[in-house]
């Protein structure tokens, strides 16, 4: 269980809540927890065997699982994370549990739900299938382009044309002072007006008098 680098740890409440529910659990659970110690906290142990994963779902943690082809139980906190889920749920490779509704009664039932349903861990080894099915494996890829860029030395027409551009057209500065002075003529502007229509209320007022 990992919630990113973000989120490394829960109130103390809600901790021995999950607590509890991994001590039910036959197998191991690594947890990545940098709060204190739960009191509730079992005897599980390391183990190379990973039956399923509980994350945040985060874009990095939603490939590491596909790769390996491990099903998910996901607790969705911020940012992309409930859409990650919904569409993870979808496929029938993951489950969702509310933060709010964490405790041990439901984290269990979840859990034991991932485990023992063959389903999850069988549709998540076909999209494990699916993500790893590539013309060339990843490290040799990255081997080829190396050895591209050294026998072209550099690959000068593969770079962008930003590395041409002078730095205040990159960090996008002449587009920020044109905007900048739009927006201060447009104020300068409503502030004349304004003050036009002051004056020529305090001259009508004065003829009145």
């Amino acid at each position: 269980m990992s919630l990113g680098t973000l989120i490394g740890e829960f109130p103390s409440d809600v901790a021995d809540e999950i607590c509890a529910a991994f001590a039910n659990l036959p197998q191991k659970v690594i947890w990545r927890y940098k709060g204190h110690r739960p009191a509730t906290l079992g005897n599980n142990t390391l183990h190379k065997s990973i039956k399923h994963l509980v994350r945040h779902r985060g874009t990095n943690a939603i490939y590491e699982a596909i790769y390996h082809g491990v099903p998910m139980v996901g607790i969705p906190i911020v940012f992309d994370q409930a859409d990650n889920l919904s569409r993870l749920r979808a496929k029938g490779v993951a489950e969702v549990m509310n933060v709010s509704e964490l405790n041990t009664k439901n984290s269990l039932n979840v859990m034991q739900e991932v485990l023992k349903e063959p389903s999850y861990r069988m549709n998540m080894q076909r999209l494990s299938r699916l993500h790893r099915d590539q013309p060339m494996k990843p490290l040799d890829t990255a081997l080829f382009w190396m050895e591209f860029v050294m026998r072209h030395k550099g690959a000068a027409h593969l770079r962008t044309e930003s590395y041409r551009m002078p730095w205040y057209s990159y960090h996008s500065v002449d587009v920020m002072l044109f905007l900048l002075t739009i927006a201060v003529v447009a104020l300068l502007l409503v502030a004349a007006l304004l003050w036009s229509c002051f004056r020529l209320c305090c001259k009508r007022k004065v003829k009145l008098d």
